[in-house]
């Protein structure tokens, strides 16, 4: 009787609590006592219901009882309870002893079932139930054709808490989703705090597609044929990292923190989006070999990975479609180099020279091989010479990959994780090809935070890096620079023999042995020798970097512009592209080569070349992504946003 009672009130309570989805099993605790009033209650209705029981519904050899959780977004209030027949066959049953099967029919009586239906009917839709000392229980909601209309099926068998959680191919006119009523408090609940369900997350984080065309596609089309492909920069967030770094998501429940979460949330999107190229940054090892490679192959992907040196279990990937393109020369880059405090770090780049696959039927038709590049670079904002060290490695390799036997270059693309901000001096190498660093405070580079307080801060000082690296300022391999014309040699072998009576070389070590006709004689010039060594031009005896002075001036000659503008005309607010600790801040770039109209300011213009920007998936700002609690949250699965560019490759006749 005291868990006939009990079972019955813990359905009513049932009712009472919403909270998200569970399945479990309940086992009331017996051997408590129980007032006259529940023993008078439950007597009259086993008097009441025994005798309406019909033969049919007799209670089978029960052993466990369950209720299933169908939905979380459902409206109405109908709930049923469980049939016993239908429990019968059911897997999940709640141990009972055999003598309480007696108990077990009284409840099954159909004026009890009635009873129980209409007092659970006036209640809010069930999500689950605790009750103190017992484990978690819930209540079956009848499913109706307009309840799930617009909803996505959400399974209880995966982790996916939160509703809110919707596929990116969601339709726009999904129905609102019902405000989810406060939790009642009950004692040893497990704490949950659901999003606001108001608003859905794909209304919040809508992001509109931008036509960048300068005229429709059909009139370029007929002019210029174009090989058109999209290219998406994603920095998906590395699980380890996730886990060494809990303090920066302390707004997140933990588990859409969960990678079992994440995943299917990541790829569901990529898959939603449709890339050509795809450039990944902080891809886990093992995620990528065991998850993310196989399925992209699935997909139709060529994959390629270069893991960060040292200890790290995160690096970049880079993917293509076969049926677009065919892979050239691959290039792994790693900045790490021993001995040099400008490159002491492990990070990595890749850098790929694609072929574009032409379809069938074009004719005698060519169009320009792609370089593809994608690297993460040092977040640490105080060493902004360790972030440029590595640009110009990265540019470097670019240089070498895209140069074309003529001397010029393929059009390129390069994507990732810069970890610096628009119109910082990193960024503003990189577009504008040229950046005079000498004595600038190395945390200023990027941008991030402002150090300027500090008493002491880390200075450029020329050269950043030393000859021994074999890159020049130009961003150039030595071994790939134009030759230098004859007789313009600055150290030639006359100019070198100036130097042998200077008061350097007739000085007498104070440890060389004194041998008679041997090293007793010193070097006396001649009149002719001794006007040629003091007429040596000042600027040999200057500081110099491969055979040059070090004017503390880096160059390139890619020409590279952002993809991005960095700006929200339409709200009036800068976009970003992550959300640190809260502050938005764009750190993650596409950029493409274009050809330089003029300098304007100190900032170079470009329009579009071979390579045109046809479209952009628009970025968020910072108050839009606050409405959805920051990054990670239910809907996007990475502390940061994926950026996604259409491109258009002229093509032209053989």
């Amino acid at each position: 009787m005291t868990d006939a009672f009990f079972t019955y009130r813990k359905n009513v309570l049932l009712a009472k609590s919403p909270s998200t989805q569970i399945e479990g099993v309940f086992a009331a605790t017996r051997g408590r006592s129980v007032p006259e009033e529940q023993e008078a209650l439950l007597q009259q209705w086993l008097e009441e219901g025994v005798g309406n029981l019909p033969a049919s519904e007799s209670v089978p050899a029960v052993r466990r009882v369950s209720v299933t959780l169908t939905s979380d977004w459902l409206e109405g209030s109908e709930l049923l309870m469980t049939s016993l027949s239908d429990l019968s066959t059911s897997p999940e049953v709640t141990r009972c002893a055999d003598q309480q099967h007696s108990e077990l029919n009284a409840l099954a009586s159909s004026e009890l079932q009635d009873h129980a239906v209409a007092e659970l009917a006036r209640l809010p839709s069930e999500e689950t139930v605790t009750v103190a000392g017992s484990a978690p229980w819930a209540a079956v909601v009848p499913q109706t054709d307009h309840q799930t209309a617009g909803c996505a099926g959400i399974s209880v068998e995966v982790l996916n808490d939160d509703p809110a959680v919707l596929a990116w191919s969601l339709a726009c006119d999904a129905e609102t989703v019902p405000p989810v009523l406060p939790a009642q408090p009950i004692q040893d609940a497990v704490p949950f705090y659901p999003v606001s369900t108001e608003v859905p997350y794909h209304e919040i984080l809508w992001r509109d597609w931008e036509d960048l065309s300068v005229q429709p596609l059909e009139q370029v089309s007929k002019n210029t044929p174009l090989f058109e492909f999209r290219v998406m920069s994603y920095n998906i967030l590395a699980q380890d990292l996730v886990e060494q770094g809990l303090d920066l998501y302390v707004h997140c429940h933990p588990d859409i923190l969960n990678w079992n979460y994440r995943l299917p949330n990541l790829l569901q999107e990529i898959q939603h989006w449709d890339p050509d190229v795809l450039c990944l940054q902080e891809v886990q090892e093992n995620h990528y070999w065991e998850q993310l490679e196989p399925t992209f192959e699935e997909m139709g992907f060529a994959c390629f990975y270069k893991r960060r040196t040292g200890t790290k279990t995160d690096g970049c990937a880079v993917c293509y479609k076969r049926s677009r393109f065919q892979l050239i020369s691959l290039s792994p880059i790693e900045y790490f180099r021993p001995g040099l405090d400008v490159l002491n770090r492990d990070n990595v780049g890749l850098v790929l020279l694609l072929q574009p696959v032409l379809p069938e039927g074009l004719g005698l038709k060519a169009v320009s091989p792609l370089c593809v590049a994608n690297t993460h670079v040092l977040f640490n904002p105080r060493r902004g010479d360790i972030k440029l060290a590595q640009v110009a490695l990265l540019l470097a390799e670019i240089d070498k990959i895209a140069r074309t036997t003529e001397g010029s270059y393929y059009p390129v693309i390069l994507c990732g994780d810069l970890n610096s901000v628009p119109d910082s001096p990193l960024y503003k190498f990189i577009r504008n090809g040229e950046l005079s660093y000498h004595g600038m405070p190395a945390w200023k580079v990027s941008g991030q935070e402002d150090f300027s307080q500090q008493l002491y801060s880390r200075k450029l000082l020329a050269p950043l890096w030393p000859s021994s690296l074999g890159v020049t300022d130009k961003c150039q391999y030595v071994t790939l620079c134009q030759p230098k014309k004859p007789g313009r040699r600055e150290y030639s072998r006359d100019f070198l023999l100036q130097f042998r009576f200077c008061d350097v070389a007739c000085e007498r070590p104070p440890q060389l042995v004194l041998l008679e006709g041997v090293t007793d004689a010193k070097p006396v010039a001649s009149a002719k020798e001794h006007s040629a060594v003091t007429a040596v031009p000042k600027k040999h005896n200057s500081l110099s970097f491969l055979g040059k002075p070090c004017s503390g001036v880096i160059q390139h000659g890619l020409n590279l512009t952002s993809v991005y503008s960095h700006f929200l005309p339409q709200r009036g607010r800068p976009e970003v592209t992550t959300m640190p600790m809260g502050l938005g801040a764009t750190v993650d770039y596409i950029f493409y080569s274009a050809e330089p109209v003029e300098n304007k300011a100190g900032r170079r213009l470009y329009k579009d070349g071979a390579l045109k920007l046809l479209g952009r998936l628009s970025l968020l700002s910072e108050d839009v992504l606050l409405m959805a609690n920051g990054l990670p949250n239910p809907f996007c699965s990475s502390d940061h946003l994926c950026l996604l560019a259409s491109f258009g490759l002229e093509i032209s006749s053989l």
